[in-house]
């Protein structure tokens, strides 16, 4: 159900992360006006809203709140048919397999179709920033800044016939990986770890914190590519 009859409405789980800095990225888009931005936190709020936005934290602690919120099945549902965005603690809880995860397992919503780590670059002092070439965003020419906080790891991608085709939006640039790292990148494209921002029809996940940023080009991306356009999908 739609606040205004021409907008979506942009729900942004808020039950523990970065939601606030979702709401002030979404606020300053140049598509703000064709959306109505919303907190959830009960399931009555998610069936207000068009897409939705899991924002970075704690991953686990976002799934146990959801659980007791009632959330986490219309969540599953709604990712059957709605876009979703998750960032970081939000890519794990879309993703379809998770590893290295706390004792007593990961809930997962599952809508897309890779395996990640949590923790994949270390713990917080080992966070960094990257700059991105990301084919699709405004001024793509200009690099976005990824900001790597205790972030997850794309381990593999999994195409599947009866699923929209994987769609690689945003890769690591060589060199960009502090030498502190101990993981040890392949050359080229083929190692998957490099990858950070993936889209599989209407849903799209990124590794890193774009809402930590002062550029709101992800979030435009979002709106206009994955929402205003998901019809066509």
């Amino acid at each position: 159900m739609k606040q205004t009859q021409d907008r979506e409405v942009v729900g942004i789980l808020a039950l523990q992360g970065a939601f606030v800095e979702h709401q002030i990225a979404l606020q300053r888009i140049p598509s703000a006006r064709k959306i109505d931005v919303y907190p959830v936190r009960t399931p009555e709020d998610l069936a207000k809203c068009d897409a939705l936005i899991i924002p970075g934290g704690e991953s686990t602690t976002i799934a146990l709140l959801a659980k007791l919120a009632g959330l986490l099945e219309p969540l599953r549902q709604f990712s059957k048919t709605k876009p979703i965005w998750g960032t970081c603690a939000g890519a794990i809880l879309l993703a379809q397999v998770v590893e290295n995860t706390k004792r007593g397992g990961q809930e997962l919503l599952g809508g897309i179709s890779v395996t990640v780590a949590r923790n994949g670059w270390g713990s917080q002092v080992e966070s960094f920033e990257a700059p991105l070439t990301v084919t699709g965003l405004d001024n793509s020419e200009k690099p976005f800044t990824g900001v790597f906080i205790r972030a997850p790891v794309v381990l593999a991608l999994h195409p599947r016939s009866d699923a929209p085709p994987i769609q690689v939006v945003a890769r690591l640039p060589p060199g960009s990986v502090p030498a502190s790292q101990t993981i040890q990148l392949q050359a080229g494209h083929d190692d998957p770890r490099i990858v950070v921002a993936i889209r599989q029809g209407r849903h799209l996940l990124t590794t890193f914190h774009p809402e930590l940023t002062t550029d709101s080009r992800f979030h435009e991306y979002f709106v206009q590519s994955c929402i205003l356009s998901s019809h066509s999908i």
